[in-house]
């Protein structure tokens, strides 16, 4: 039997690209880390669907476009705290409730994206 990958198991790209859709306006409107957003937020929504796709065992898009994906390094220009980290995190958890994505996924998601986000951590 062929073992799936979490991005088909959570439902491919329509799931990440409906996680992204729906993460970006909760991000925005967080006063912790909404502001370290840049108001045009479309490349960097595109960018996120990219990498999520990619983390998740998809088709490796977002280093057949930007390379190898260095994510602690691209995060050094901002002030990554713990608060931050928790703050990403918690608009995660919303925007993977908001889309009704089964329980026991949103908290494999939550695991797997935890391990990047404190990893950011630079302040």
């Amino acid at each position: 039997m062929e073992e799936k990958s979490l991005y088909e198991v959570i439902g491919g790209e329509a799931t990440v690209r409906k996680i992204v859709e729906t993460f970006y306006p909760i991000v925005q409107e967080n006063s912790v880390i909404g502001p370290l957003f840049p108001a045009d937020i479309m490349p960097v929504k595109e960018k996120q669907f990219l990498f999520l796709t990619q983390f998740f065992g998809g088709p490796p898009l977002y280093s057949e476009q930007y390379g190898h994906p260095m994510m602690r390094a691209r995060h050094l220009p901002f002030e990554i705290t713990r608060e931050r980290a928790d703050a990403w995190l918690g608009c995660m958890k919303k925007a993977l409730s908001t889309i009704e994505l089964d329980k026991q996924l949103q908290a494999i998601l939550l695991e797997r994206l935890s391990g990047p986000a404190y990893h950011f951590i630079n302040s």
